[in-house]
């Protein structure tokens, strides 16, 4: 069964969220980075029809603005779904079957990083390190870390967020 996609945002609500990124952090020396961080929390993703709002407020072209957008693997422009699984690429996890276990993610979902799944449950992302060295490899499933993570308690952890 297919997950409908999530309806696009209105352009009210991305002029809102931007306008109060902006305003935030107005004044701030180099506060482009925290205005994107903020309209990303805000609305999920950092939507095309905010960098021309940005660029302007910022004297900025476009090109610069998602130059920025696009060097950062954080930044997504494109929604994710609500289940977001991210993988650690860290060399301890690595050493530890991260590459495996990465592998199995990605031939799991149908999809590799910075990717969602065919279903449209589940948005893989790569990260690099959640601390959790010493209990590789180590992957989070919206934001709640998970240690010592074979690809079966990885089928385990995703089948019990229904995905």
């Amino acid at each position: 069964m297919n997950t409908p996609p999530k309806a696009p945002l209105s352009e009210d609500t991305v002029q809102q969220a931007t306008q109060e990124a902006l305003h935030r952090h107005a004044g701030q020396k180099g506060n482009l980075l925290p205005i994107l961080h903020d309209v990303q929390h805000a609305l999920g993703h950092i939507p095309e029809a905010a960098v021309p709002l940005i660029a302007q407020a910022l004297q900025l072209s476009r090109a610069e603005v998602h130059g920025v957008i696009s060097f950062y693997p954080h930044f997504r422009q494109t929604p994710s779904a609500d289940l977001v699984l991210e993988v650690c690429r860290a060399e301890s996890c690595q050493a530890m079957g991260g590459d495996q276990l990465a592998a199995h993610a990605q031939q799991k979902l149908g999809c590799g990083f910075h990717a969602t799944s065919t279903d449209g449950k589940v948005t893989l992302e790569p990260v690099y390190c959640l601390g959790l060295c010493a209990q590789s490899p180590a992957v989070m499933i919206n934001g709640r870390p998970h240690a010592r993570v074979t690809p079966a308690k990885l089928d385990q952890l995703l089948g019990a967020q229904g995905a």
